[in-house]
């Protein structure tokens, strides 16, 4: 059982790793020090939904309604085309009092929402997460369960050690320059998951 577990952590953690999207995202949240928490959970919990669908055998189920991850592709690569323009645009209009300090307050709702659409809009979730793990965690057959909350236990804690962590680079981000940079890195990252989306064979 302690064997499955732990695969899974291993895998769970792997897979997370990969800079993207959702993880971008986090890391500026917790630099912003905005709605951390429900960041956080919002990611962990989507996490834990798509791990236990890929472990319960949903994957093949997405494998015979294909449609939807298309619906996913260009509708998520559209999202991330215009999210990245809004960093770029961020990067190029910056305020010169924009440290952290001063950063722009965005609503609780409209984060949430962001945070959402990063997860379940971006089909590399679910063919990671759920058809990978899902595949995986068939070689633990008789100790499945274990195998997912170790996949979930890594999600839960990268998540929670990015946003929280993020703050111990505070004293970077009192610079105006470094805002800068990192909406232009962030900008790079949104627009080539979506060119990689876009030229994806599903």
């Amino acid at each position: 059982m302690l064997y499955s577990y732990f695969q899974g952590f291993l895998v769970g953690l792997g897979l997370i790793l990969a800079i993207g999207a959702q993880n971008a995202f986090v890391l500026k949240q917790g630099l912003k020090k905005q709605s951390v928490f429900l960041v956080c959970l919002v990611c962990a919990l989507s996490d834990s939904i798509l791990i236990a669908i890929g472990v319960l055998g949903f994957a093949k189920l997405i494998s015979h309604y294909p449609q939807a991850l298309v619906f996913a592709q260009y509708f998520g690569a559209t999202f991330l085309l215009w999210y990245g323009a809004q960093h770029f645009y961020q990067a190029y209009s910056m305020p010169k009092l924009n440290t952290l300090d001063h950063v722009r307050q965005t609503k609780t709702w409209k984060i949430i929402l962001i945070c959402l659409a990063m997860t379940w809009l971006n089909p590399h979730v679910y063919l990671d997460t759920v058809m990978l793990i899902g595949a995986v965690s068939t070689q633990y057959e008789s100790t499945k369960l274990y195998f997912a909350l170790g996949a979930v236990t890594a999600s839960w804690l990268f998540f929670f050690s990015l946003g929280y962590g993020a703050r111990l680079l505070s004293p970077v981000f009192q610079s105006q320059k470094a805002w800068q940079v990192l909406d232009v890195i962030i900008g790079m990252v949104m627009w080539g998951i979506a060119i990689s989306l876009l030229n994806m064979q599903l």
